[in-house]
């Protein structure tokens, strides 16, 4: 029972990172609205949940190397818990809603980092494998179901009163940790000169996968941003029905990201086809919405896009939990993570700048996909021939 229960428990965590962003995307202009934002202003809604957790990412991990994985997930779900009934309670007061979702974002710091790092200290070989794609499905459901949560809460209750999910979720997952997770699982230090010695072997390797990683998640957010608006605003599509329209890019990445972590395993060779595949497979559709404006045409394209993000993501994860041991997974997972949220958090501000020339802006997409191509070209020639991952026993 204990077994079957403790991939559930792991899968929540990124569930819950995500629903703090992609649950708000299509109530963005309600809360805009009475809390009487503009719209530049309204990016911030989500990215004063996005930069604490990216500022903070790197020291959950390094603390959780040192005081163990269980106990610092634990306080970041309970700091979670506080963030949400500041914005549950906040009623039009700006600043606390704000730090009721700074709050937030530091508690999101503990959640998908830590459950990748925790998947590593846990399973070996194929199982590891198996396991981290599974955490980038359930990081796509999430991100599946978050907009629909978020539009159909909103025409029951009071936007403030959606809120409620993350207490809810969190108190969850801190029964579930309680049944399946060893608290002394983890407990090294870190120090400078680890944290040297560690880029010093493999940043050729991980510099290059976090800015793949991170631009990924940066025009996925991003897009899904602008995309909460032009809906509503050109084709005046509003409620669940809006919601809903975020079903299929966000479904296909997760099918995507599904499939491929099945058949990754322990074959790096495989991992890097995927990968290659992914990014061509993410970049030409961008470059088509450059000439396509229509409802139809985007949502294809831009579901298209998405299943190739869906094929990069586990791969990255996998290669980047795998290139170190158990003591240094938390400090590098963590680095990763950090870059991930930047993007995350950086995609809504700047898509809210772009929007208003909506050419310039595809061409500024496409110009960043490719960019990640000449990443990935470099990267495969750096590493050709070598190995990138540890022993599965690390």
């Amino acid at each position: 029972m204990r077994d079957k229960l403790l991939p559930f428990v792991i899968g929540l965590l990124p569930i819950l990172m995500v629903l703090g962003n992609s649950m708000l995307i299509p109530i963005l202009p309600s809360i805009e609205a009475d809390l009487q934002l503009n719209g530049r202003w309204s990016g911030f809604i989500l990215s004063s949940f996005t930069i604490p957790a990216a500022m903070v990412i790197p020291f959950t991990g390094m603390l959780s190397d040192r005081y163990g994985r269980k106990r610092i997930i634990s306080i970041s779900l309970w700091i979670m818990i506080l963030g949400s009934v500041f914005c549950i309670f906040s009623g039009d007061a700006i600043r606390l809603f704000m730090l009721g979702r700074g709050l937030q974002g530091v508690g999101a710091a503990g959640t998908t980092p830590l459950a990748m790092a925790l998947i590593g200290d846990l399973y070996q070989g194929q199982e590891r494998s198996r396991m981290l794609g599974s955490l980038e499905v359930f990081n796509g459901v999430g991100k599946v179901a978050a907009p629909l949560v978020g539009a159909t809460l909103a025409q029951l209750v009071l936007w403030n009163q959606s809120f409620w999910v993350f207490p809810v979720l969190s108190l969850v997952i801190l029964v579930g940790l309680r049944k399946t997770v060893d608290s002394k699982a983890v407990g090294h230090k870190v120090d400078l000169q680890m944290v040297t010695s560690i880029y010093k072997s493999k940043g050729a390797l991980l510099f290059p996968l976090y800015i793949i990683g991170g631009t990924g998640l940066f025009l996925l957010f991003g897009i899904l941003f602008y995309l909460s608006y032009h809906i509503e605003n050109t084709f005046h599509i509003d409620g669940f029905f809006k919601g809903f329209s975020f079903l299929f890019p966000l479904g296909a990445m997760t099918i995507c990201s599904y499939w491929c972590g099945k058949r990754l395993k322990t074959d790096e060779e495989a991992g890097w086809t995927y990968m290659k595949c992914g990014l061509v497979t993410m970049a030409i559709p961008l470059g088509f919405l450059i000439f396509f404006s229509s409802l139809g045409s985007l949502m294809f394209f831009l579901t298209v896009s998405f299943g190739g993000l869906g094929l990069m993501l586990p791969v990255i994860n996998t290669f980047i939990t795998g290139s170190v041991s158990g003591q240094e997974r938390g400090l590098v997972v963590g680095l990763y993570g950090a870059v991930r949220f930047a993007g995350v958090a950086l995609g809504p501000i700047a898509f809210g700048v772009w929007k208003q020339d909506q050419t310039q802006m595809y061409e500024i997409v496409f110009g960043f996909s490719l960019i990640n191509i000449l990443l990935f070209t470099f990267l495969a020639l750096r590493i050709k021939g070598g190995s990138v991952l540890k022993s599965n026993r690390g």
